[in-house]
């Protein structure tokens, strides 16, 4: 591999930030397994420093245009999500703190990471990446739609992308607002 995790990482972020049209203020959910990046089975091989470095890319692209990330916990938390507190003021937190081998070591790293974390049982992003297929489907909004990623592989671990609109509401003849897709 020519390129190290955290520049595959970065160059991921931002070409679903650009591709999902993301502005600031949208959340952009992330499931990740660091067992898959280096190339075991999800669940596996919790990668702490795996996770570090992908973390810092994927944060740095975030923060400089102002998006909010939100890592997904393994399912030994209920698939719960990592988030900055500001960017979900009005959710319920639940009362843990993922741990490398429960939540998971990129949601380890986000709460250790986070300026004001706060664990939440659900949210609803604007976009998502999945990292080694861990299912971040539950944590989208209503209508996903996939994006094809040139750059689809972060270490071994795949990587599947997605965006949201908002649902179309009416019938054939409903006029619809192209600014919203």
């Amino acid at each position: 591999m020519d390129k190290t995790l955290y520049e595959q990482a970065r160059l991921t972020v931002n070409e679903i930030i650009e591709k999902a049209a993301l502005k600031k203020g949208n959340i952009l959910i992330i499931g990740c397994s660091t067992s898959e990046i280096l190339g075991s089975r999800i669940g596996t091989n919790s990668a702490p420093e795996a996770a570090a470095e992908v973390f810092s890319a994927l944060y740095e692209s975030a923060k400089e245009k102002g998006i909010y990330l939100a890592f997904q916990c393994c399912e030994h938390l209920n698939r719960a999500v990592v988030i900055e507190r500001e960017a979900a003021p009005n959710l319920e937190a639940v009362n843990v703190i993922p741990q490398p081998k429960a939540g998971g070591s990129m949601a380890t790293q986000a709460y250790k990471s986070f300026t004001d974390p706060v664990v939440v049982e659900e949210i609803k992003a604007d976009a998502g990446l999945d990292i080694g297929l861990t299912l971040i489907g539950m944590h989208l909004k209503k209508v996903a739609v996939p994006l094809r990623l040139t750059n689809d592989h972060i270490g071994e671990a795949l990587v599947v992308a997605a965006r949201t609109r908002p649902k179309f509401i009416g019938g054939v003849r409903a006029i619809y607002d192209e600014s919203l897709l």
